[in-house]
């Protein structure tokens, strides 16, 4: 799991640092590789998002424990491009990338 948390570390700091591009320029400006590390950079924000038990008072979902290895894959999916196609959104409070993909799909289906 070292090699997977390195490569979401090393992809946050490289949203971080487009950021300022974006800000100044936009995302019209970015090269396609950019464009796509800050959209999975974006998802990797999201998907961090995961619901909590102490946070179920506030956000009325309910919080959920997550197995390492089921994290694990979560990110290595994003950061594969395997889930490209699904909204952003799709990934913001889901436990697994399973409740991610689902949500996507259906958001897809009612666009």
């Amino acid at each position: 799991h070292y090699d997977c948390a390195q490569r979401v570390k090393e992809l946050l700091q490289r949203y971080k640092q487009l950021q300022d591009i974006i800000a100044i320029l936009g995302m019209e400006e970015l090269s396609e590789d950019d464009k796509l590390a800050v959209s999975r950079a974006r998802r990797v924000q999201r998907f961090l998002s995961q619901p909590f038990h102490v946070a179920e008072q506030f956000t009325g979902i309910p919080g959920v424990l997550v197995d390492i290895k089921d994290t694990i894959k979560g990110f290595n999916m994003i950061m594969d491009g395997e889930l490209d196609h699904l909204p952003e959104a799709a990934f913001n409070l889901k436990g697994t990338i399973e409740d991610a993909i689902e949500a996507g799909e259906k958001m897809l289906a009612e666009a």
